[in-house]
């Protein structure tokens, strides 16, 4: 596989959120400072330069194409018509930044989740907001929808909540004695997984009531994404990329693919319906990996500045990169 130069763009700021829409058809790239600009995938062109919010945008989320959600230091979710470039709904969440955003998978009516400081939101498809859970006793550090959609996970120093998202009730909770920065389920459904500020990985298997957790990373781990399998976690961690074998039992007591950098990982993806991950260092490298080897792809590339996201195109065939210098770079993968 290789990685080519497809198109660039550029931001006013820091590129801090990147987002396909379903099809594929629309990069939205969110600028620190505050506004949104909607890229033609096939050329780079600008569709649209969205105002987005006053102090600047902290997360992005698709709706199936058709809508845009938006969440700023404002205290608001914007919802967005991406084909006009207009705005459709405000909902206004209180003071604190909304730094967390994630629309319900599976059938069910369109419903958006948004953590604010301590407040965990609903919000439907009009941006009328459905419920309001309780305060949690520290700041919201991360969000992630079960792939099945009935149960939302939720962070805050100390502790993950399991919510039932139709009932509204707390499933379960998982005492952890320390910061958390990022939540992942893996695509089956059976693992959820934290990064951790202690550094370490931490697992949890709810319905069978089992931990485990991965320790001995060089920094915080704020990077984790699971194949489409399920089977291979990625994290960050340092300036390798650990690849761990949630197969059967799970991977404590088994080696993790090391994945070699020059400079710390600050950024990884596995694609949407195929094996490859990506990884991007501090030094502005971008590699490719299969899980079946430990050297890169044919497909490493040199970005000028690091790397503050990637994002495959839904049908995997285009890698999005935001930087730290506000350039947006969409790179072709090819065999």
């Amino acid at each position: 596989m290789q990685l080519t130069k497809h198109w660039a763009g550029a931001l006013d700021d820091y590129a801090i959120d990147l987002a396909w829409s379903s099809e594929g058809s629309v990069l939205a790239a969110a600028s620190a400072s505050g506004p949104i600009t909607l890229f033609t995938a096939a050329d780079g062109q600008r569709r649209h330069e969205l105002p987005g919010h006053e102090g600047g945008v902290n997360a992005l989320a698709w709706r199936n194409s058709s809508v845009l959600a938006s969440g700023g230091q404002d205290g608001q979710v914007k919802y967005w018509d991406p084909q006009a470039g207009s705005h459709v709904a405000t909902t206004s969440l209180g003071r604190s930044w909304v730094e967390h955003l994630a629309w319900r998978p599976g059938d069910t009516g369109p419903e958006l989740a948004a953590a604010a400081g301590r407040a965990l939101t609903l919000i439907d498809g009009e941006g009328a907001i459905r419920h309001r859970f309780p305060d949690a006793p520290k700041t919201l550090s991360a969000i992630a929808w079960h792939p099945g959609g009935g149960c939302l996970a939720c962070s805050c120093f100390g502790k993950v909540t399991l919510w039932d998202s139709d009932a509204y009730l707390v499933q379960k909770e998982f005492p952890y004695a320390n910061g958390i920065l990022a939540l992942a389920w893996s695509t089956d459904g059976r693992w959820l997984v934290s990064g951790n500020q202690d550094p370490s990985v931490h697992l949890w298997v709810p319905e069978e009531d089992m931990e485990l957790q991965m320790s001995g990373y060089e920094t915080k781990v704020r990077h984790l994404d699971f194949d489409l399998t399920g089977r291979w976690l990625a994290t960050g961690g340092g300036r390798e990329a650990c690849v761990w074998d949630c197969a059967g039992p799970g991977p404590e007591g088994r080696e993790p693919r090391m994945l070699p950098h020059d400079a710390p990982v600050c950024a990884l993806a596995y694609q949407n319906a195929h094996g490859l991950l990506a990884t991007a260092a501090a030094d502005g490298a971008v590699m490719l990996w299969s899980p079946e080897r430990q050297q890169p792809l044919r497909a490493t590339v040199k970005m000028p500045v690091a790397a503050s996201r990637l994002a495959w195109a839904p049908d995997d065939g285009l890698l999005a990169i935001g930087t730290e210098k506000g350039a947006v770079y969409v790179l072709r993968c090819t065999a």
